[in-house]
């Protein structure tokens, strides 16, 4: 079972990964929030990696902290929840904010994250408000590399930012509605701040 996976980075795109080491190429599919923390460029990094095996694959789920890690393997423990929903649910909420509204008893947050649907959100919120108390919401972030909000090299940040949504289940004209209506971004923000405000947008959040 690989429970870590250190080496060098050799692909950065929304919602997937690609490390290097041994010779040996890993694909390694990421929280937005993971992704954020990842630095640009071949630097080496370091991550929780949580194993899936299926009849037909293996696949390999990685993350920045344990935090992230713990909320997956939460998140999976309830019906109806597979490893795509959960990465979409810690792309949209990090283990901070699903805490928060899993202590609030707040369905209806997280049932706006795209494929969740209210009776899989009162599902999560009645099955782990016993079980939150658990995660370290204090562990460090597992990257060597300095993590930048800039955007990858060669692309659009916009492009970028619209692809991060479709990645998350929204819809490609929706997607890039929410991009376009955001007001008043300034690019030092980055792709991160871009990602989230159009967030906010599709949310209802502004």
């Amino acid at each position: 079972m690989i429970a870590m996976l250190s080496g060098k980075l050799k692909l950065r795109e929304p919602g997937r990964l690609m490390v290097a080491t041994a010779g040996v190429g890993y694909e390694v599919f990421v929280p937005l929030s993971t992704y954020y923390r990842m630095p640009i460029g071949r630097c080496e990094v370091e991550l929780e990696i949580r194993q899936v095996v299926r009849e037909d694959a293996l696949l390999l789920y990685g993350f920045a902290s344990s935090a992230e890690k713990q909320a997956f393997d939460l998140l999976m423990g309830i019906q109806h929840v597979g490893p795509k929903l959960a990465l979409a649910i810690l792309s949209v909420l990090a283990p901070k904010d699903l805490v928060a509204a899993i202590s609030h008893e707040d369905v209806e947050r997280i049932d706006a994250v795209p494929g969740v649907g209210a009776k899989v959100a009162e599902r999560i919120v009645r099955e782990l408000r016993d079980k939150i108390g658990g995660l370290n919401l204090t562990a460090a972030v597992r990257t060597d590399g300095a993590s930048t909000n800039g955007h990858v090299p060669g692309g659009s940040m916009i492009d970028d930012a619209i692809s991060a949504l479709i990645n998350l289940g929204y819809k490609p004209v929706e997607a890039k509605r929410a991009v376009d209506a955001v007001d008043g971004f300034d690019e030092s923000e980055g792709l991160e701040g871009l990602i989230r405000k159009s967030l906010a947008i599709i949310l209802g959040e502004k």
